[in-house]
């Protein structure tokens, strides 16, 4: 198994900037993707931003410019700088990894941490 814990939400005025972190722990894994998904009220979850084992990342388009992931391997950890935050961004915030154990792959999500962007 492995935990995540996300920390870092809050509220925030438009065009202010929020940082998040998740920490990934657990026994024995090696992690092959990691990033973050976000669920509005009445929406579906989607995906943010997500970094892929090598140093690649993907980002909604939504997004893109406004947002940067990165991640401290040593730490086990994922961050995500959001900038120039817009009331739409106003969502649940999940961390989530797809995670190698043995010779398995796993995904894991976080509890999810509340950003409000307020107009």
């Amino acid at each position: 198994q492995v935990q995540l814990v996300e920390s870092g939400g809050g509220l925030v005025q438009a065009g202010g900037s929020l940082r998040l972190s998740c920490t990934a722990s657990g026994r024995s894994f090696s992690i092959n993707v990691i990033g973050w998904y976000r669920q509005a009220p009445g929406k579906e979850r989607e995906l943010v931003a997500r970094i892929i084992r090598g140093g690649s990342t993907d980002y909604a388009a939504s997004v893109k410019g406004r947002f940067t992931i990165s991640r401290d391997d040593a730490k086990n950890e994922v961050y995500l700088q959001m900038n120039s935050l817009k009331p739409e961004d106003t969502a649940v915030y999940y961390c989530n990894c797809d995670a190698q154990i043995a010779t398995n792959t796993f995904r894991f999500w976080g509890q999810g941490t509340q950003v409000t962007v307020s107009s």
